[in-house]
């Protein structure tokens, strides 16, 4: 299969797969491997990785296995990343396909609108949306998935307005088809390899914001996420490090991985190498 062929020719997206599937196998073993809530009170506080066998990275200044919440926490930094690359990716492919297929004045008004949203830093508008409607796990994920969409919107606006006027859409118009079904049916599924690759640049940007949130406590302080591990070992950085390192390479490992993917999907879907 091209795709396969073209996909395992860079071995970084390689790596990245891998990697992810490691992330994948974490969270969906993490109530088997630590059936207890990762958030209860485990053992004496700020164990040191290795230090015993029971605990073997340790546990955090309330006495908290971080191995637990490790793996559960990659279950918590996978949803919200998809949830958020969902809510940014559809919200994009709306405003940006009607925008580029129209023109004229709805093109001005959608992309005045996208340029307020630019305006503002992605992450002053988080807090803003945060400290108005809570920290809770569904809000901070639909709040991510809010302050992300403009660049899947430009994107896709982008795509339209180079396809709207090929052939086959003249031909959807000749036959009288409605324009639901040429933005939908017709253009959109052309459009599509570039948005697939940018989502998972909004999936890593999302992991990272919710990260950058629960490290300022302005996320969910219920979810064991990797963000909150970090912050609750802000106290104690200096004597034991560890808290907030281990669950720092666990976010950048998550992120390499997304990041290596979406390159490796990048070459995969790319029409000049599939050609070749």
């Amino acid at each position: 299969m091209a795709f396969l062929r073209l996909y395992v020719r860079n071995p970084g997206a390689v790596i990245g797969l891998v990697l992810l599937v490691l992330v994948l196998v974490m969270a969906a073993s993490a109530d088997m491997l630590y059936p207890r809530d990762p958030l209860s009170l485990a053992g004496r506080p700020l164990q040191w990785p290795f230090a015993t066998d029971r605990f073997l990275l340790g546990t955090d200044a309330s006495g908290r296995d971080i191995a637990a919440q490790i793996f559960h926490g990659a279950r918590i930094s996978l949803l919200i990343g998809f949830v958020a690359t969902m809510v940014a990716i559809a919200l994009g492919i709306v405003v940006g396909a009607v925008a580029g297929y129209y023109g004229g004045w709805v093109d001005n008004l959608l992309m005045r609108i996208t340029e307020a949203f630019q305006t503002v830093p992605n992450f002053l508008l988080l807090l803003v949306l945060v400290a108005v409607f809570g920290s809770g796990l569904t809000t901070v994920m639909l709040a991510i998935g809010l302050v992300s969409w403009p660049a899947p919107a430009r994107l896709t606006r982008a795509e339209f307005l180079s396809l709207r006027n090929r052939e086959f859409v003249q031909a959807c118009r000749t036959i009288g088809l409605r324009d639901g079904a040429i933005i939908f049916r017709e253009i959109l599924p052309n459009a599509m390899p570039p948005l697939i690759v940018y989502a998972s640049v909004v999936m890593a940007l999302a992991i990272l914001m919710e990260s950058a949130l629960a490290f300022l406590n302005l996320s969910d302080p219920n979810v064991a996420s990797w963000g909150n591990l970090i912050g609750h070992g802000r106290g104690v950085l200096r004597t034991q490090w560890y808290v907030s390192a281990i669950p720092g390479v666990a976010i950048l490992l998550t992120v390499l991985a997304v990041s290596l993917v979406g390159q490796g999907l990048n070459d995969a879907l790319n029409p000049r190498l599939r050609s070749r």
